[in-house]
């Protein structure tokens, strides 16, 4: 969402008390719950106190925290339901409302978000995404849990147009070495949703002291990644499960490669041809 206090809570983020960041990073990544639900039941979710919304309401300028939803309420446009709700919740309406129900919910819920990935700003991160793996030098990849097969997909789909790819994985307590030789002229991909690993962080806060470049997919504006990147990828995780999906960021990856295929053009196709062949090869022996 485009609105000047977002843009005020984004420049003022770094100097909130801790409770009061927590409240910021819900109304940015949350712009219709804002419009939509009473302060308390937003409190609740966002896990802070009430008061808590009430304070940065005032400290971004408003008389309180009404003021601000109005605000929300004049700009938001129809979106998906909200699915922050607890997991107890989610499972009785799907108990009460049957398998349907929760199946077109949840695919409704994805089509929105996978319709975001065409939206300008999106777009232009992917392009500059893009831009900056072509000219790499080495392309790393990391995402721990749920992020891991985004970075896998990134990593292996990058090889089959013949990318210098790099998958920090871990396997053989080697995590730390493919890092050693990162240099200005690398760049890191970072997959990172809630829960963020402190892990990962702490691996692209290594890469970007060697000077690499930074692309972050992520949940969040406000996200510890997104804070230290040079492009943000802005992925929803939301859905009505008890789980949260990744299928938004593996659209994104297949998006930004495709985006680097058409740059890469004839040497892509190439590639792609001369993988197909080994492979035939392999199939026939």
């Amino acid at each position: 969402m485009d609105l000047p206090v977002v843009s005020a809570i984004k420049d003022s983020y770094e100097r909130l008390p801790r409770q009061m960041k927590v409240a910021a990073s819900w109304l940015v990544d949350h712009p219709t719950e804002v419009a939509l639900l009473s302060m308390r039941e937003q409190a609740r979710r966002a896990h802070v106190p009430p008061t808590t919304l009430t304070r940065l309401a005032k400290r971004l300028g408003f008389d309180g925290f009404d003021k601000l939803k109005v605000v929300f309420a004049n700009s938001v446009r129809k979106g998906p339901q909200s699915y922050t709700g607890c997991k107890e919740e989610l499972i009785a309406r799907g108990e009460a409302e049957g398998d349907g129900a929760m199946v077109s919910d949840t695919v409704e819920a994805l089509d929105s978000y996978l319709s975001d990935l065409a939206k300008p700003s999106t777009i232009a991160a992917l392009a500059g995404a893009a831009d900056l793996m072509v000219e790499a030098r080495q392309i790393f990849c990391i995402g721990l849990r749920s992020s891991f097969p985004a970075a896998h997909l990134m990593h292996y789909l990058g090889s089959l147009i013949d990318l210098p790819m790099a998958l920090i994985d871990g396997v053989g307590g080697t995590q730390n070495d493919a890092l050693l030789s990162a240099s200005r002229r690398d760049v890191l991909l970072v997959v990172s949703v809630r829960p963020y690993s402190r892990y990962t962080m702490q691996i692209a806060e290594f890469a970007a002291t060697r000077g690499a470049k930074l692309v972050a997919l992520t949940d969040s504006e406000l996200s510890p990644i997104a804070k230290i990147s040079e492009t943000v990828i802005r992925v929803r995780t939301e859905v009505p499960s008890v789980f949260h999906t990744m299928t938004p960021a593996f659209a994104a990856v297949e998006c930004l490669l495709q985006l680097i295929a058409a740059r890469r053009g004839s040497c892509a196709v190439q590639a792609l041809a001369a993988n197909e062949a080994d492979l035939a090869a392999l199939d026939q022996q």
